[in-house]
């Protein structure tokens, strides 16, 4: 294959989950601009692996590398006892004209609540709800990119529903 033909191919592959690798990459940085960085680096590693890519599923091969690209930045950025920027949802909620200002100002405070209840959680449990529920990826591609067993995706949705339960009742 020809670098152009590669490039193509690559190109077919991962732009349809960068919005994916994007939502990924701001719930585990909880930061936007930190999130687009990550993507683009990791877009980088994917193409530059991409010679070793054997096909498969592309969605959980490149969220793999996203998912590794922001651990690596999370532990090379941590400090004792830093805090990371909270992400802020109207930055990245499209204004609409609401005819009902009640109705909009619930359904902002429910959001919010919802956002809140979920930076909460632990991130090994943030991170397998974003990817199955928020991502739509089966147990089978949350597991691959987590690199953990199927059953402990599981657990961790398990555990991770009732703590969001708790959280918001």
């Amino acid at each position: 294959m020809s670098v152009s033909s590669d490039s193509q191919r690559f190109n077919e592959l991962i732009e349809v989950h960068l919005d994916a690798a994007y939502n990924l990459a701001r719930w585990l940085t909880r930061n936007p601009h930190d999130a687009e960085d990550l993507v683009q680096e990791s877009a980088l590693r994917a193409w530059k692996a991409f010679s070793g890519f054997r096909g498969g599923s592309a969605r959980a091969w490149f969220l793999t590398i996203v998912r590794n690209t922001c651990y690596t930045f999370l532990k090379d950025r941590r400090r004792p006892g830093q805090r990371f920027d909270e992400f802020d949802e109207s930055l990245h909620t499209p204004t609409q004209d609401v005819p009902q200002p009640e109705l909009a100002l619930l359904r902002n405070a429910d959001a919010a609540r919802l956002r809140e209840a979920l930076e909460a959680l632990p991130v090994e449990f943030r991170e397998t709800i974003v990817l199955r529920e928020l991502e739509g990826l089966s147990y089978k591609e949350t597991a691959e990119v987590a690199g953990v067993p199927i059953g402990t995706v599981m657990s961790r949705l398990a555990r991770g529903r009732q703590q969001l339960q708790q959280k918001l009742s």
